[in-house]
């Protein structure tokens, strides 16, 4: 379970940290600053918000994990910026599996061969991949693209003999996500109620 601490305080954050949850995610670069050095060492924080080519630097040094990775151009620039400090950055690929056109993410008959090139990039750890569906969706059509967004990293798996994550699902849907293959669940207001 990854904690979404949007809008959230640091206090509220120590607190669930004391209480167990390791795994952390925030959707903005200038929010999860402030908030990274009041995490305990052996919690992940996460970045689960679009990274914008302006914050890849301070991105690099704040998060264990970029989940957002949606283009190959941003993967360069990652890589690229993650040499310059000697770190290998853990990421995982963003596909918009509901072809929103409100979301990022790759499409699914382009990202096959971004992710063959992207594995390819000397300090990229590609480790998951990650969906955030379209507003509105009723439970049938939910599990239907979460379904094919499994049997798409089942795919990719198996293909590049790497063990993926698959982060999908939040507090409205995370039970239809889970039975559907995820390995990660985002829930914030599930957990720290809603955000003021």
């Amino acid at each position: 379970m990854l904690a979404v601490t949007k809008n959230h305080s640091k206090k509220i954050l120590q607190a669930a940290a004391k209480l167990g949850i390791q795994y952390f995610g925030e959707n903005k670069v200038q929010e999860a600053e402030t908030k990274a050095p009041h995490l305990p060492k052996k919690t992940e924080l996460h970045l689960i918000g679009h990274l914008q080519g302006n914050k890849i630097k301070k991105a690099i040094k704040i998060f264990d994990v970029i989940q957002t990775v949606d283009s190959l151009l941003l993967a360069e620039k990652i890589n690229k910026h993650a040499i310059k400090i000697k770190k290998t950055q853990r990421i995982y690929c963003q596909i918009n599996i509901g072809k929103d056109p409100n979301k990022t993410g790759f499409m699914i008959e382009d990202i096959k061969n971004n992710i063959k090139k992207i594995i390819t990039l000397s300090n990229l750890s590609i480790e998951g991949i990650m969906t955030i569906l379209p507003i509105g969706l009723g439970n049938r059509k939910t599990k239907q693209l979460y379904k094919e967004t499994k049997f798409f990293r089942d795919e990719i798996s198996k293909t590049y003999n790497i063990d993926l994550e698959l982060s999908m699902g939040m507090s409205n849907d995370y039970k239809i996500a889970i039975k559907s293959g995820a390995t990660f669940v985002r829930i914030g207001t599930g957990l720290f109620g809603k955000r003021k």
